[in-house]
């Protein structure tokens, strides 16, 4: 037998969740199912920011929000004006879940479980009445003159919109291209670097403020690189990992990196720094004490691949010496031979092409009554709140829509 509703979201997770729960307390006389493949829901949620939930970015101004996206800073400027991290922060603490802000801008539940965001959902969508129905598997997506037939391995469902919240799930993308999308090919974003370098070897933990250049690219990042014992990891690794998804993998993820260890210090600059250095501390061992913002370990790790020997004083640094040693702070080669999933954060670029969605609806410019929220277009962001904030921004316009629409 069919089961008849309104609207239909397919995917389980955060951007179908707040899909219903928008929709439903909106307008309580629509019918509204959620069909989720798994046993159970939410499950990105719960592992997200370590098992904390990073709900948002306490970054409140659109134009320096899209900065954070890869894929999609064009596109999400409109959307992101209309529901941005501050609508979050409001959304939450009126159903009773209060977020706070750590110093790097990251926002979680002040229980710092995300079992409060779980709870939160579950309990809005069981009072507004939303079908949460699990181990549905979507076989075949048909559109009819008048409404949308859904089959999945247990039945048929009919609904007059549907709202796409599959993340990335490549058979739902095969089946968006089957009804007319373009599906941009989709390849892993945030991930290390496994690097074998003897100059990082012994140094796992360290952490330095960095710049980093893919050799022979455009591709550069700025921030925290933290040294891991399969080669770097950190915010600048991560960063560059994001913009250059599409290009690494181009690559087979083999290819350089120059590291600045020094972040905005050139090479010039570096060679009057050194020089001040060596009048300054004549008579002290060059690898005794880091004269920079980064640990000792590093350092001597740095001097001894300038060829400097372990004992040798400032004074006697001769000016090769005193080169090689730049050389090394400010463009240090690594050579990256593969990745590394970055903990339990599984992003990947690519999706519905952003050219067939209208962002002021969520609405496919292809297929009438079809509706996006989430991974499942190409959108992504680097880490630290953004890549939610997107479902939470695309949930809501697509549900304020749908209402609007007036079904």
């Amino acid at each position: 037998m069919n089961k008849k509703y309104d609207v239909i979201i397919a995917g389980g997770g955060a951007a179908g969740f707040f899909t219903a729960i928008n929709i439903a307390e909106a307008n309580p006389e629509l019918k509204i199912a959620i069909l989720e493949r798994g046993k159970e829901t939410l499950s990105k949620v719960r592992v997200s920011g370590g098992g904390r939930c990073n709900v948002t970015h306490a970054c409140f101004i659109p134009n320096d929000l899209v900065r954070f996206y890869p894929r999609g800073e064009k596109e999400l400027r409109g959307p992101f004006s209309r529901f941005g991290a501050g609508d979050t922060i409001e959304w939450f603490e009126k159903r009773g879940v209060e977020l706070k802000t750590e110093d790097d801008g990251r926002m979680f539940p002040v229980t710092d479980s995300s079992q409060t965001i779980i709870d939160c959902f579950n309990t809005a969508v069981k009072n507004a009445g939303v079908q949460v129905l699990t181990g549905e598997s979507i076989q075949s997506l048909y559109k009819g003159e008048h409404a949308w037939k859904v089959e999945t391995q247990n039945g048929t469902f009919i609904c007059d919109k549907l709202v796409m919240a599959t993340g990335s799930n490549p058979k739902m993308w095969d089946l968006l291209a089957e009804l007319g999308h373009t599906i941009v090919s989709p390849v892993p974003s945030l991930f290390t670097f496994n690097i074998k370098d003897p100059r990082i070897k012994d140094l796992m933990g360290v952490s330095a403020l960095a710049t980093v250049k893919v050799k022979n690219s455009k591709l550069e990042a700025s921030g925290p690189l933290l040294i891991t014992h399969w080669g770097m990891s950190g915010p600048g690794i991560l960063r560059l990992s994001a913009w250059g998804a599409v290009e690494l993998f181009a690559k087979s993820y083999q290819f350089a990196i120059l590291v600045n260890w020094l972040n905005d210090v050139d090479l010039e600059e570096c060679d009057v720094i050194l020089k001040e250095l060596k009048q300054e501390h004549a008579k002290k061992t060059v690898s005794k004490k880091s004269p920079f913002d980064f640990p000792n370990r590093l350092w001597e790790s740095l001097v001894s691949a300038a060829g400097i020997n372990a004992d040798t004083k400032w004074a006697d640094l001769t000016r090769n010496e005193l080169q090689a040693l730049a050389s090394q702070l400010i463009e240090g080669e690594y050579q990256v031979n593969g990745k590394s999933t970055f903990k339990e954060e599984f992003v990947t670029a690519g999706g519905v092409d952003l050219k067939e969605v209208n962002f002021k609806t969520m609405e496919s410019k292809r297929v009438e009554n079809l509706y996006f929220a989430g991974e499942v277009i190409n959108v992504d962001a680097i880490t630290g709140g953004f890549n939610f904030q997107n479902a939470w921004t695309d949930a809501f316009i697509a549900a304020e829509s749908i209402v609007n629409g007036n079904i």
